[in-house]
């Protein structure tokens, strides 16, 4: 989306970015999944939505990488992932004790589960301080960054939100042949490793 050498933009660098923003709204998605070298567009639809008062943003989120890669199939949450799939992504996702910048997972939580459900609800022991609700993301970063919330607390109850959200979707391609037979369709040209 940047400027030429001669410090004017093409038609294409006007219209492309334009389009894709168009897309992501068109599709009326409630996540859209965009990896970084993405950004400029995920701002410019951002700043879109700020100033149309716009309550739903595309969001980049990204397990331990700086580039979503469609050919590395674990290193991103599909729409049309099942409940092991889910729990084993995010079993396997980068969450660093104490940490909060560029951690995954409570970018998952920050973006989608605290938008979606008001609150996230961490199961665990009373000997790990009993169920909690958080509200707030920053009471959430407060309890992580102290060390009063584990990633192996965390984690779990996030795998829980996430198959929770995405259980319409499943049932919708249980039912649907339709849609199973477009989801088939779909997945035989993903690039994987």
């Amino acid at each position: 989306m940047g400027q030429s050498e001669q410090g004017e933009l093409s038609a294409a660098q006007i219209f492309y970015p334009c389009m894709q923003c168009a897309d992501i709204f068109f599709l009326k998605a409630d996540i859209c999944q965009l990896g970084m070298d993405q950004r400029e567009v995920n701002v410019l639809a951002r700043e879109y939505c700020d100033d149309n008062r716009r309550k739903n943003k595309p969001i980049i989120l990204s397990h331990r990488q700086e580039k979503m890669s469609k050919s590395d199939p674990s290193s991103s949450i599909f729409m049309e992932d099942d409940e092991a799939e889910v729990n084993l992504k995010i079993k396997k996702a980068y969450c660093p004790p104490k940490i909060v910048q560029g951690n995954p997972c409570l970018e998952y939580i920050k973006y989608l589960i605290l938008p979606w459900f008001k609150e996230f609800k961490v199961e665990r022991s009373v000997e790990n301080g009993g169920d909690k609700a958080f509200k707030s993301y920053e009471g959430l970063i407060a309890s992580y960054e102290s060390g009063e919330l584990h990633p192996g607390d965390l984690k779990p109850s996030l795998s829980k939100a996430l198959n929770t959200v995405l259980e319409p979707v499943r049932e919708h391609f249980k039912k649907d042949a339709n849609a199973r037979d477009l989801l088939k369709r779909i997945k035989a040209y993903r690039v994987t490793k």
